[in-house]
């Protein structure tokens, strides 16, 4: 009888342990810190994601779109982020986080200015744009990019079959998770 009791307690715990542990997961500031870690972590989900993009890029080689997704591989992860407020009203809530990346669209508006300033350096034999050439000069240039900005993101979740979900991002939000928010 006692052996039975215990083994009954043993399966008791185990289940209210894994019914807290999903219920501790399933807050609106949990399922944002998620997504920033898998940022971070460069989970399968954004590398899908990172690949899709890089691949409708028209103007870079194969190779220039390599250098690109291990730039925003670097970028990812050192992403660092910090929770500021969660706020909940019924099944809608928002989480505000400040996070920090490295400041990309510094680095794309200097290889821009330098790009106006010298065109002639970036110009084939007949006059048009070498367009592989300065994303050479671009790529070199956010691979250097060591300076950071803080960027602060409101984002909303819903709250679908007692579960909060993350709405879609917004493109101003994925803009200033790849920083490159101008």
């Amino acid at each position: 009888m006692f052996k039975k009791i215990k083994i009954l307690m043993v399966v008791l715990f185990l289940v209210l342990a894994c019914g807290c542990e999903n219920n501790l997961m399933n807050t609106p500031t949990k399922r944002v810190e998620t997504l920033l870690n898998n940022y971070i972590t460069v989970n399968d989900d954004v590398l899908k994601d990172l690949d899709n993009i890089v691949n409708m890029e028209t103007t870079m080689s194969d190779a220039q779109k390599e250098s690109y997704k291990d730039i925003m591989k670097k970028l990812y992860q050192n992403l660092s982020y910090e929770i500021k407020d969660e706020t909940i009203d019924g099944d809608v809530a928002t989480v505000e986080v400040e996070i920090e990346v490295y400041n990309y669209q510094k680095g794309i508006d200097d290889a821009n200015e330098y790009y106006k300033n010298n065109q002639t350096e970036f110009l084939k034999e007949d006059n048009s744009i070498d367009m592989l050439k300065f994303n050479d000069y671009k790529i070199g240039i956010l691979k250097n990019v060591n300076e950071k900005v803080k960027y602060t993101l409101d984002l909303t979740l819903s709250k679908i079959d007692n579960k909060w979900v993350l709405d879609d991002l917004t493109d101003t939000q994925i803009s200033k998770i790849h920083g490159m928010y101008n």
